[in-house]
């Protein structure tokens, strides 16, 4: 381009010319300069390998996601890991599809010292109760805990209900989320801001800065809205003013009615045909005296709340005259310690004392140790005061079903047998008693259901104190740790965790707002509005009482803990002046009519009468539960519950209408209790620990056709097996073949086996003793053999013989028989039906190991250090106080048991201290962002949360460590090398290997993680590789096994000694050996071996899918495995596929020395068989016998002939009217047949025959059987004559050619 700016073109024109060297070497030099300058530019140019995703939080790098920290996912998708947020405002998320399972993700928001940093949730939705989002006022878990999300957070009201909001004032906000491997919803978005006004102001006001500097912002209210947020009305219509009421600005800004106006605005007359709900400004001072869990009574018009919000379960207690009572419950102190302690407060002084109450009879009551329960304080009919405590939870003995009285003035425990319906126990129910018909009215709860579920329940029990009896009704609002009270005769519920099984709970809500309503005269449920007030009041865990006309609710939990007062005024009967108003006076509130007056439910005392129908019957499934409930139901002998209109069709024994008539159902009772503890207290009652349900226990331990003896169920059978079909005859009975291994049991079988004797019934059966190996012998269930009740004839056991038989009941006499060979009988075994008390509780469980041991029936938190039984996790953390959980794979219980930084930072208490060496290595400890943190020594290890104090000394920057608590540091080689680039592991030392040195050599193990050593595998020379971690070695010889190759597989017929030499698999003769390399070890073997010692010439032979090398030895008098005894080698091959030989006697004289032992390796096959996972299959054969393979050749055969065969009907005419009876029962000579059916080939055919089947005594078949079978076989006709043919069959010959003969057939 010229100075002036145009652009010139150039056009060099090249033609013939001489030209010199220098000038040949400046063109060279001008077209490298061009080569180079092209294939820069077309590599800069060329598009790289695109993603077929895009990559949401990565870069794409050659056709895959590269993501940024803390995200994973093919797209990058998923959040996991911690992230640092810095903006003064901005927005944090899971991922913008549904988060993935198991995971944990934390974000740390730092503003400035005490700033308000306010977190607006805008959408929310995990599994309640199971995915949680901790939000924490601090740098760590250690600060503050402010609130605990979980389930689905949704305004109710578009525009009426405030989005959730969460402040935090220490400066910064730390946000921890953990999901488990269930259900993975949509997730969350959360927006930040530090400084900024609540909500912000609701749309109701201006945001506006304080006057000084460091004064925060706050919100300037609009006209008739007030609150930190302007987002409480006040005052609206003006009150009514002049004639309702009037505005007062001077204080809260409340409107002050007039004496014959109420309501929040003033609009409703005193007394209101209406019901309204009201949000008083008065709080308990400070929101630290927010709870949940709590129980509250009215005491004279005054209402008591406890216990310490920290004590988050539900401690119920009842009051009488002065005092109060409080039972049960968690104790704050220990790891999910539930007491039955008895507390009395005496209101006037008040002070507490403790009781301590004796056990009535019957002696072997249990008083049960429960929380979530509900308890109250009655008067009898006979004046006694007594405290009824109605189910609850029990660490021990699971959920309880049973009713406990104390009698206030004996000071005595009594647990009751009720009557009516079998109730089912459970936690956080709502109970309310009635004083004027003495009932208690029992709804909900969580509770274990059949077939090892659990979950919410709709029940609503009714149970009478005075006659000790249930009565079930079903609500359709399954619900738990919800409130109800009792006003105008209506029983009202409000609130409560409605969520059951995710996947049938259409996601509804942790925390909901419902208002039911149960009419106790119509026994009617209806569904109320709503609280109408300008805020979202869904909850749980909150109380509820009554007094003075009105319902008031308290406290509870909303992902936050709660401190405010709800009242409900429900409309008053005196203000209906008609009749037909008085009768239909509206929902939650029931009105009687009574002499020109309207009256409450409670003062009339009528009850109208029921309305019942089938449907309502139907899902009754017992007497008691169907003749004890408000349908007017009764139970008919067909087991079935229907209307009492209605008619039973069964008419012996009569129908029941009154469950005192029921017959005892200990089926009913078992099933309501759910773990073995509770379940071992019933005598009638035994605990399945496969299906883990109670069940009754029958009259008889043992089924048909079994014995009991002593603890087992015994079983002889007549059939003739071999030993291995007799152990799956018997596990087909859900037994296994006996192990006689008490005097008693052997008693016994002699005793029936003499018995069978006498009937010449001469049985020799197979019993569970097997050989173990050379010089041992052992029972089925892995006892071992004494030969003292049962012993060895003379001479017994043989060497061929690997499995017993009784031969001689009379001298209890054993034979050893090989074990495919045949006996003449078999005994089975099983244990006898009995109780099962040996499981151990979870509660009593102390560390993660011991609690997941119990496959899954017990789960681990470590952030509580408690273990809970599985059905009980959620009622064991309602407010989110697990922060992760585990049924196998223990973690550390503490950091420092964390030994790399990457699993250390996995953890949301944990922080990483690096040592100057910067290699990787370092120390994990509890901490925050700003340092490590320590508890004081005198706090122990009661709490995560308790007092944790900053130590930044543990990890002094001065000296060279790092602490790192966002991110790892770059290095990490775990101390076997440095760096190169910062991140990359230069060499690997001390026997390590891997991108981050994290793993040992091959034929190395240990853990060299954080400096961790390598040592050689220890394997007695049969393996060249161990597993890295354990040290546990891959034999690579087959039949060889241990941790270090120490063992010979003598379950499967391996002998030997490998600590001296090797393993052999011990060969019957005529037998076939078949083994596959398809098991997940076996491409480690390179080697089988086997033994045989014959008795006659012996054929061999060998072949596999691939080659191998085989080596074949013999000795005498040697034992197997061992070097002592010199082996002679006869066969040394390479590289073969297959080989055949013969052993005959006059080489190696078998009958006159017994103890010739041959020896076969088979070696070098590894390759072939990994890749090809083909199979090999080692056969020993005598000649005079046949291969089981030709066998298997010949029934298939035999099955293709019979299938050949024609098929034609055949008339049979019998005639027993005579005296000759000879055809039916007393055959003389061999049977006639009735049919003979050729098959193809003529060389076979089917024979048919009448037989007569066993009459007994009287001779004549069972009524309505004729006495007689066909029955069929395949017969051999290649011998017979064809005249004979033909007359016995009257067939004709075939005209077609005859196939020839199959060779090799042991037709």
């Amino acid at each position: 381009m010229d100075p002036g700016g145009k652009c010139k073109l150039k056009l060099f024109l090249f033609g013939p010319r001489q030209v010199t060297h220098n000038y040949l070497r400046g063109i060279n030099r001008y077209l490298v300069v061009y080569v180079l300058f092209y294939f820069v530019l077309f590599t800069h140019a060329s598009p790289a390998k695109s993603c077929d995703k895009n990559c949401l939080s990565g870069k794409c790098i050659n056709g895959s996601c590269v993501c940024d920290r803390g995200w994973v996912g093919d797209q990058c998708q998923h959040c996991q890991g911690r992230f640092k947020l810095t903006e003064p405002s901005g927005y944090l998320t899971d991922g913008p599809i549904n988060y993935k399972y198991k995971t944990k993700c934390t974000w740390l928001i730092e503003g400035y010292p005490n700033a308000v940093l306010r977190l607006r949730f805008n959408h929310f939705a995990t599994e309640c109760s199971w995915d949680h989002m901790y939000v924490y006022d601090g740098d760590s878990i250690y600060a503050p805990l402010v609130a605990v999300f979980s389930g689905l957070i949704v305004p109710e009201i578009r525009g009426n209900e405030t989005v959730p909001e969460v402040e935090t004032t220490s400066g910064y906000a730390l946000l921890h989320f953990f999901s488990d491997a269930a259900y993975n919803l949509t997730g969350f978005e959360i927006f930040y801001s530090i400084n900024s006004c609540p909500n912000n102001c609701s749309g109701h006001g201006k945001c506006t800065t304080g006057n000084s500097i460091a004064s925060r912002v706050y919100c300037e209210c609009d006209k008739y809205w007030k609150g930190e947020a302007c987002d409480i009305p006040y005052c609206r219509n003006n009150c009514g003013s002049p004639d309702h009421g009037y505005c007062d600005l001077t204080g809260e800004k409340l409107c002050v009615c007039n004496d014959s106006w109420q309501g929040p605005d003033c609009s409703l007359t005193v007394p209101s045909t209406e019901s309204f709900w009201v949000l008083p400004s008065v709080k308990p001072f400070g929101t630290s005296l927010a709870r949940a869990s709590h129980k509250a009574v009215v005491q004279e018009k005054v209402m008591w709340v406890w216990p310490h919000p920290e004590h988050t379960e539900l401690n119920p207690s009842s009051s009488t005259q002065d005092d109060i009572y409080m039972f049960g419950g968690k104790l704050e102190a220990g790891s999910g310690n539930v007491t039955d302690e008895l507390w009395v407060f005496n209101v006037p002084s008040r002070t507490w004392q403790r009781r301590s109450p004796v056990v009535g009879p019957p002696a072997q009551a249990q008083i049960y140790a429960v929380e979530g329960h509900s308890a109250h304080c009655a008067l009898l009919d006979s004046g006694e005061a007594i405290m009824v405590v109605i189910f609850g939870y029990s660490p021990i003995y699971s959920y309880v079903s049973n009713v406990q009285e104390y009698n206030l003035k004996s000071n005595t425990w009594l647990v009751p047998e009720t009557k009516g319906a079998v109730p089912q126990g459970g936690y956080g129910h709502s109970s309310t008693y009635d004083s004027a018909s003495g009932s208690v009215y029992v709804h909900g709860g969580y509770k274990a259901l059949p077939a090892n579920k659990y979950g919410l329940v709709d029940d609503l029990y009714r149970y009478e104190v005075n006659t000790r009896t249930f009565i079930l009704r079903e609500s359709g609002f399954p619900r738990y740790l919800h409130s109800a009270g009792l006003l105008s005769g209506t029983l009202l519920v409000f609130g409560g965790n409605t969520h059951n099984d995710t996947s049938l709970s259409n996601g509804a809500k942790c925390f909901s707002a419902d208002f039911l309503a149960y009419d106790i005269a119509c026994d009617e449920w209806k569904l109320l509005p709503k609280p109408d007030l300008h805020r979202d009041v869904n909850r749980f865990g909150h109380s509820a009482v009554v007094s003075n006309g009105s319902m008031y609710v308290f406290g509870g939990f909303s992902s936050v803990l709660l401190n405010d007062v709800l009242v409900y005024r429900p409309p008053m009967c005196q203000a209906f002046l008609t009749e037909e108003g008085c009768v239909k006076a509206g929902l939650g509130v029931r009105c009687i009519w009574n002499r020109g007056r309207c009256l409450p439910w409670e003062t009339a005392k009528k009850l109208l009468p029921l309305i019942t129908v089938d449907e309502r019957c139907y899902r009754f499934s017992d007497c008691a539960s169907c003749t004890a409930n408000t349908n007017g139901c009764q139970w008919c002998d067909d087991k079935k519950c229907i209307s009492a209109s209605s008619n039973c069709t069964s008419v012996s024994p009569p129908n029941v209408r009154n469950f005192t008539l029921c017959p005892v159902r200990n089926e009913q009772v078992c099933s309501k209790l759910a773990n073995c503890k509770s379940c071992s207290l019933n005598p009638n009652c035994q605990w399945d620990q496969n299906q883990s349900e109670c069940h009754a226990l029958p009259a008889q331990q043992c089924s048909e056709g079994w014995s009991q003896v002593g603890e087992a169920c015994l079983r002889i059978n007549s059939s003739r097996e071999s030993y291995d079909n007799a152990q799956h005859y018997c596990k087909n009975l859900n037994g296994n073949i006996a192990s006689l291994t008490t005097t008693k049991q052997v008693d016994y079988v002699l005793e029936e086996l003499k018995k069978l004797q006498q009937q010449d019934k001469q049985l020799s059966p197979w019993v569970g003793l097997r050989k173990i190996n050379v010089s041992y012998w052992g029972w089925e269930d892995m006892t071992p053999f004494t030969n003292s009740s049962l012993r060895w004839l003379p001479g017994e056991p043989s060497d061929s013989g690997f499995c017993a038989y009784l031969e001689e009941p009379q001298v209890s006499g054993l034979r050893a028989n090989p074990c495919t060979a045949t006996a003449h009988g078999l005994i089975c075994e099983k244990a006898a039906g009995k109780r099962q008390t040996d499981t151990h509780p979870c509660s009593l469980h102390t560390n993660c190991a011991n609690c997941t041991s119990q496959a899954m029936e017990c789960m681990w938190c470590g952030s509580a250090q408690r273990c809970v039984d599985s059905t009980a996790y959620v009622i064991s953390f309602p407010y989110g106080q697990c922060l992760e959980w585990q049924t196998s794979d223990c973690l550390a219980q503490n950091c420092s048991g964390l030994r790399t930084c990457s699993q250390c930072l996995e953890q949301p208490e944990c922080g990483w201290c690096g040592d100057p060496s910067s290699t990787g290595r370092g120390l994990c400890m509890e901490g925050s962002y700003r340092g490590p943190m320590k508890r004081p020594a005198k706090q122990g290890q009661q709490s995560q949360s308790q007092d944790m104090s900053l130590e930044p000394g543990i990890c002094p920057k001065d000296k060279g460590y790092e602490w790192a608590f966002i991110h790892c540091p770059a290095c990490q080689c775990n101390g076997h090398s440095t760096c190169v680039n910062g991140s990359v592991c230069e060499q690997c030392r001390n026997l390590t290997t891997g991108p981050h040195c994290q793993t040992c050599m091959p034929g190395y193990h240990g853990d060299p993680t954080n400096g961790g050593k390598c040592q050689a595998c220890k394997c007695n020379g049969h393996a060249n590789v161990c597993q890295v971690l354990n040290g546990k070695c891959f034999c690579t010889t087959k039949g060889i096994k241990g941790d270090q190759c120490q063992l010979c597989d003598s379950e499967n017929r391996y002998l030997g000694n490998p600590l001296r030499g090797t393993c052999y698999y011990n060969l019957l003769i005529d037998y076939q050996f078949t083994f596959s390399l398809i098991q997940e070890d076996d491409h480690h073997y390179t080697a089988i071996n086997f033994m045989a010692s014959p008795e006659q010439n012996l054929d061999m032979s060998i072949n596999a899918s691939n080659n191998f090398n085989l080596n074949i030895t013999w000795s005498v008098g040697s034992t197997a495995g061992t070097i002592s005894g010199e082996e002679v080698p006869i066969v040394s091959k390479t590289n073969i596929k297959e080989y055949r030989d013969s052993f005959s006697c006059e080489k190696f004289t078998f009958r006159s020395n017994p103890n010739i032992t041959f020896y076969v390796y088979v070696s070098n096959f590894s390759c072939c068989f990994l890749s090809l996972l083909l199979v090999a299959a080692v056969v020993w054969k005598i000649k005079q016998t046949c291969w089981a393979s030709r066998r298997r050749e010949q029934l298939m055969r035999e099955r293709q002939q019979m299938a050949s065969r024609p098929f034609a009907s055949v008339a049979v005419a019998l005639d027993i009217r005579g005296e000759n009876t000879d055809f039916l029962f007393s055959f003389q000579g061999p049977p006639k047949p009735i049919a003979m059916e050729p098959c193809s080939g003529g060389k076979a055919a089917v024979l048919t025959v009448l037989m007569c089947l066993p009459s007994g005594p009287s001779g004549l078949p069972p009524p309505g059987q004729s006495g007689l079978i066909v029955a069929s076989a395949l017969i051999d006709v290649s011998q017979q004559k064809p005249t004979d043919f033909k007359d016995k069959s009257q067939a004709l010959k075939n005209r077609k050619a005859l196939p020839p003969a199959h060779q090799g057939t042991c037709v």
